[in-house]
Parts: C-alpha cells; sequence; structure tokens
C-alpha cells in the first residue's frame, strides 16, 4: 500500500534551495525477526522507487517481544547480524536509513532503545540511545508499560547530524513528550526532527497527531516520525498514523491510524523536505530571535568530564570527540590534522554556522571568550609570549571548512622569517593534500588528553 497526503500550502515551491523526498514506513512488528527485515526490504524498495533519498523505520523495526524475557533473548549488538543486514540494505539502494528503536544489547539482562542512522555507504554516523523511559500506570485503559524494567536510559543528547536531506535531530517515541529536547535540538541546528515510534493505541489516540504537530510548529522544523501499526501480540497494540508534518504545522503525508477489526498492510507515506520552505517559516515569524534568554534559557548541560562521549560536527565533517579538549556553551575546541606552527588549535561553535553575521550575541560573545581562555593555555605550554588569533570569514578571505572558526597559533620570536608570513602559510595549509602534512588520531588524541588537564581536574 502506498499513501501519499500533501497540502497546498507546503508544496509551492517557495525558493530555489534543496527539496528532498523522504519516506515514512509502517508496519506491525512481531517477535520474528527475519520476518520484519522481509517487510522492511519491501517498504525501503517501495521508497526507493517513489525516489527517496531517506526513509524513517520505526521503533522496535527489529522485533516486539511478548515479554522481557524474549526481548532480552533477541537482543544483539550493533555489531551483530541484524544491523549488518541494514548496513547491506542501505549500500544495495544507495539510500541513508533511520532505523529507531533497535534494541541495543549490553548484557544478558539490559538493553538501550537505540536510534541509529545508517549512511548510503551502509556506515553507522550516528547512534542516539533513548533518554526518557516509558514507564506508565492508565489502570482504566489497562495500559501498564514499565520501559525500565528492560532498557537502560541513555546518558547523551545527539547532536544533530548532517544527511544529505538536511541536519536531523534523533529522538525516540517518548521523548516526544519532552519539547526541551527538541527546543535544544533545533537550537544546536537541526532542521529536521525524527521520533521513531510505538505510540500505544490509547495514548496515540489522545496525544499523538498534537504533540507532534506542536514540535514543528514551535521548533519551526520538519517532524518526521514512523510508527508501529495495530496488534502485535495479546498485549500490545500500536496506533500507527506515521507522518510528515512540516514547519508550519501542516501534516504532508501519513500512514493509517488503527482502527479495531480491521488488518492493514504495511505501508509508507512519501513528502518533500523543501528546506526552503523552511527558511520562509522561520524569517516570516523568528521566533527564536525573540526568545527572552535573559529571563529563561535551555542549555545543553553536559559534565566536562563526558565532553569525550559524543561526536562533534565541523561542517559536513566529523570531529572525533577524542580530539576535543574543551566544550564551553556555545563552542568546542579541538586538536588539529594540519598544524602551521606547533600547538596550532582551533575553536569552533557547536551550532554549524558558516559566517559570524549568521550567529547570535550569545555565540559571538561564547566563541572569543572560550577563543582567549584556549589561547592562554596554549601559550602556556608552548612557551609562547605570543599569538596570532585569526577568523577567516568567508571563501574570499581564506576558509575553506564553511562553518566558523577560529585558529589559535602561538608564536615565539623569529619562528618566521618575515612576521606576517604566518598568514601565507595559513592561507596554503588547507591546499596541501600530501600525506606527510596530516597527524595521525593518534597524535590529536595524545594532545587533547594533556590539553584537558588544564581546563578538567582529572
Amino acid at each position: 500500500m502506498f499513501l501519499l497526503r500533501r497540502n497546498s500550502y507546503c508544496v509551492k515551491s517557495f525558493s530555489k534551495m534543496a527539496q528532498y523526498s523522504i519516506a515514512v514506513c509502517q508496519f506491525t512488528a512481531t517477535n520474528n525477526k527475519q520476518n520484519n527485515l522481509a517487510v522492511v526490504t519491501k517498504l525501503v524498495d517501495e521508497s526507493v522507487k517513489q525516489k527517496a533519498k531517506m526513509i524513517f523505520l520505526p521503533e522496535a523495526f527489529d522485533y516486539i517481544a511478548k515479554d522481557h524475557t524474549e526481548a532480552r533473548e533477541l537482543s544483539e549488538p550493533l555489531n551483530g547480524t541484524l544491523i549488518s543486514e541494514y548496513k547491506n540494505l542501505a549500500k544495495l539502494h544507495g539510500v541513508w536509513l533511520s532505523i529507531g528503536g533497535f534494541h541495543e544489547k549490553i548484557n544478558d539482562n539490559l538493553l538501550y532503545n537505540s536510534h541509529i542512522i545508517i549512511d548510503c555507504e551502509g556506515q553507522v554516523r550516528a547512534v542516539y540511545r533513548k533518554t526518557h523511559l516509558f514507564d506508565i500506570s492508565l489502570p482504566n485503559d489497562r495500559v501498564t508499560l514499565k520501559e525500565s524494567e528492560l532498557i537502560v536510559g541513555g546518558s547523551q543528547i545527539a547532536i544533530p547530524i548532517e544527511t544529505p536531506i538536511g541536519k536531523l535531530g534523533l529522538s525516540i517515541c517518548y521523548d516526544l513528550r519532552f519539547p526541551e529536547l527538541s527546543l535544544i535540538q533545533k537550537k544546536l541546528g537541526a532542521s529536521i526532527l525524527t521520533y521513531p515510534s510505538a505510540f500505544t493505541h490509547v495514548t496515540g489516540k489522545a496525544h499523538w497527531e498534537i504533540l507532534l504537530r506542536a514540535r514543528a510548529i514551535e521548533t519551526q522544523c520538519y517532524v518526521v516520525a514512523a510508527a508501529q501499526y495495530g496488534k502485535h501480540n495479546e498485549k500490545r497494540i500500536s496506533h500507527g498514523q506515521s507522518m510528515i508534518v512540516n514547519p508550519w504545522g501542516e501534516i504532508v503525508a501519513e500512514c493509517p491510524r488503527y482502527q479495531e477489526g480491521k488488518d492493514m498492510d504495511e505501508s509508507i507515506a512519501v513528502a518533500i523536505v523543501d528546506l526552503g520552505f523552511l527558511n520562509r517559516v522561520r524569517n516570516e515569524m523568528p521566533v527564536f530571535s525573540h526568545r527572552r534568554n535573559d529571563l529563561y534559557n535551555l542549555n545543553l548541560l553536559q559534565n566536562p568530564q563526558d565532553i569525550g562521549q559524543v561526536n562533534y560536527s565541523f561542517a559536513d565533517k566529523i570531529i572525533p570527540a577524542s580530539t576535543v579538549f574543551y566544550r564551553s556553551k556555545y563552542s568546542f575546541a579541538f586538536t588539529n590534522i594540519r598544524c602551521v606552527v606547533p600547538g596550532h588549535v582551533l575553536v569552533s561553535t557547536l551550532r554549524v554556522a558558516h559566517r559570524l553575521q549568521d550567529l547570535s550575541q550569545e555565540e559571538i560573545a561564547d566563541l572569543f571568550q572560550t577563543s582567549v581562555k584556549v589561547c592562554k593555555v596554549i601559550e602556556t605550554i608552548n612557551n609562547a609570549q605570543s599569538s596570532t588569533i585569526c577568523v577567516q570569514d568567508g571563501k574570499f578571505a581564506g576558509q575553506t571548512v564553511p562553518h566558523v572558526h577560529v585558529h589559535i597559533l602561538p608564536r615565539k620570536q623569529g619562528d618566521f622569517d618575515n612576521n606576517d608570513d604566518i598568514y601565507m602559510h595559513l592561507a596554503q595549509h588547507d591546499k596541501d593534500t600530501s600525506s606527510q602534512c596530516f597527524r595521525t588520531v593518534q597524535e590529536q588524541e595524545h594532545e587533547a588528553y594533556m590539553l584537558k588537564k588544564y581546563f578538567y581536574q582529572q
């Protein structure tokens, strides 16, 4: 079955910016993993025929067990056979997959509920482990679930990931009820929010559509929610109604919702992600610039000891967490793969922004305060008495990575024959692609480990 719903307001072309076709998939998972994989393969095939660049699967796409004992027995680690099958599926079709709600095995007793992004080469690009666990009791509706008896809650908010359709914020099902998470993801640069789900029929009837549209409206993001549908076993019934919502809060594509006594085949819904439309909504109603940050604020709280637990985006590149040695509210500092002088490091904004003019006042202040703090440490370590602090703001200023960043280069007397030659060397160093100019990851990690000691007690 193929279903598609569009509203006239969303399909007009408001700009020449990129538009991408995406698909959400819906089916009724059981405790038979191979049957579930066969169904997903059909859904992916159909989505590819509809020219989808990225395909979204629901929570528990791998299986829905009859009880906790069976769930533990069926679980696999990330490097297990099932995820290998999904990697091959993505690579075979040359598409990105969002596979949400994987039962990731930690040990014989405990699991994570993990949202995984696989790219078109079959590589895992991001993993988010569900942070809000679904522990509820609705006795009048005979619904009692305690996810924490099986699942360990994650401890990290995933930094939005660059994908071919835009920057993606990752969540899972019950996370939908916590707007702080979606607002933080928007603040970190997300254009699309994802909620792979297995909403119960009772809670889905009451809240599913309302919550999804609310998250889209308040963040001015596309919201993509692939959902489980129907009766999985005697204990579980899912609401269905997978949908794609645009930044204006309109449902632009959806699958059927559950109807008692009516079996449905698997289905997909396809729509266009129009980043030009997204920008128009944000420009015409700039709610984030109206936020009263002097009265309230949402911050990504993180133990400084854990800065090495998550990778960072640097334009379209991934900076390994192990090379990051300091993180502030809006910025992070990391060791350099190519150094003009020993001790040459970079400070960048957490949010991917191309130019200084794209930053908020808070981000600008934080970036340069962080740069000064880092500079003091770098001078101390390198026994330097001066520093060159440089921002190449735009392509014609020599910027080769389109993400605001500050070069910090410790300087010593006589390090260049002509003092200003450093700018020529800085302009040339990114153009040198010979293997000799690259430092190894191990060298960068060793330097980052040493630098962390100057910012955090270890």
